[in-house]
């Protein structure tokens, strides 16, 4: 074994492919094919889109695991600990059992070289096909694509339900500069005669092109299926594996997005034996997903954490904070990448955000300086203060807020987990 420590395999992972990212299935396939990994999977389910991935794949953990079926979920990034990428039962998997399956793939790969990402990728399918320690394997996976969908190391194996959440401009370098472009990639996650649940109501025609070129079954939000608020409730209306009508309503508003939920249950109506809509109604009162729309209280102001790094992401979040009580003042603290789209990010939030705290990535090249943030706020007329980190723009925006203030907390995973961190005493 190369290492026997995960922390010296995620740093070697980080530094031993010439890029972070390589989309294509050529290479890590060929490792794949050698663990023996693309045969004798069992029913998988595949979640792409732009945003509402995790939500998505975290309603359909819970619910299924609150069925009693045997999960497991493979998602990235992850906010605090690597292990949180691959559960088992909605638990994250030992430091011991990655590392055991990070080992197999050094050895199987040979000279072929492979991203972080794509060793994760292999060393999930390769726990869940195999577990250890007396558990027994899944028979249901859930499977987070990465970036895109048709080369990513996800789409190995074939969905036997696909899912997109969401179509919208992130990731233009690797994907395409259109949404007509992006959704051809996320389709690509589609297989022939199966299910293909598209949750965007405005989904580019690259979906259904995509859909019937490949023989899919597409089921598209407001046609094949729906959802309703109202109030404190919501409902839900889809069909089943059987072509049977299926109508849930006074259902519990999750701490979720909406369509990311109903996209999750349509999924799991098209397996052969759903889980009872009592299970499903147990589940979602207390659905909820860290960085996602999370609230905490930290000496009395009132947190909001999102992992939302992108336009349509930060309108979404703006919607949500205008939903809430009122709390004032509310502040936000920010750091995010640079090649981000940062002014349309805090253009959707400006009219809710009364103070800006920004600040830069530390060890991360790719992240905006605390600058050049501010520099973008001004121009927008916002009030921003620069600081050296997300821990001294945290401190200044709980300060600047008070009790009974609110801060919003935003722009990466790991701006949220920065904070998270020093919320739970690590920091």
């Amino acid at each position: 074994m190369r290492f026997t420590a995960l922390h010296d395999w995620l740093e070697w992972l980080q530094q031993s492919h010439p890029s972070a990212i390589d989309l294509g299935l050529e290479r890590v396939g060929a490792v794949a094919q050698k663990l023996g990994l693309l045969s004798g999977t069992p029913t998988i389910i595949t979640v792409a889109g732009t945003n509402g991935k995790g939500s998505c794949v975290a309603a359909m953990e819970q619910i299924l695991l609150q069925a009693g079926r045997r999960v497991g979920a493979y998602t990235s990034p992850h906010l605090q600990h690597y292990c949180e990428r691959i559960r088992l039962q909605g638990q994250p998997v030992s430091e011991q059992r990655v590392c055991r399956a990070f080992a197999r793939i050094d050895a199987a790969r040979g000279d072929i070289s492979l991203t972080y990402f794509e060793f994760g990728t292999l060393a999930a399918v390769d726990i869940f096909m195999a577990p250890g320690a007396g558990l027994q394997p899944p028979e249901i996976l859930l499977l987070e694509v990465g970036l895109g969908g048709r080369l990513d190391a996800v789409n190995l194996w074939d969905a036997d339900i696909a899912v997109v959440t969401s179509i919208a401009l992130d990731h233009q370098a690797w994907l395409g500069d259109t949404r007509e472009l992006i959704g051809r990639e996320k389709a690509g996650v589609f297989r022939a005669g199966r299910p293909a649940i598209c949750a965007d109501a405005a989904a580019p025609a690259s979906i259904a092109e995509t859909a019937a070129k490949v023989g899919a079954e597409l089921q598209l939000v407001g046609r094949d299926f729906d959802f309703q608020p109202g109030g404190d409730s919501w409902s839900f209306r889809g069909r089943d594996a059987r072509g049977n009508a299926v109508q849930l309503e006074g259902l519990a508003l999750p701490g979720l997005p909406l369509p990311s939920v109903a996209a999750g249950l349509q999924a799991l109506y098209g397996l052969p034996q759903p889980p009872p809509a009592a299970d499903i109604r147990a589940v979602l009162p207390r659905l909820t997903l860290a960085g996602r729309l999370q609230t905490l209280v930290y000496g009395g102001v009132q947190l909001v954490l999102d992992v939302a790094h992108n336009p349509a992401a930060a309108a979404y979040l703006g919607r949500r904070l205008r939903q809430m009580p009122a709390a004032a003042p509310t502040c936000a603290v920010l750091a995010m990448m640079a090649d981000k789209d940062i002014a349309a990010c805090t253009e959707a939030l400006n009219t809710v955000i009364e103070h800006w705290f920004v600040a830069g990535l530390e060890d991360m090249p790719r992240a905006a300086s605390a600058a050049h943030l501010q520099q973008v706020l001004s121009g927008q007329g916002a009030r921003a203060r620069a600081c050296d980190t997300v821990a001294d723009a945290f401190a200044g925006a709980v300060a600047r807020a008070g009790p009974g203030g609110r801060v919003v907390v935003l722009g990466s995973f790991l701006t949220v987990a920065a904070v998270l961190d020093i919320c739970r005493g690590g920091g």
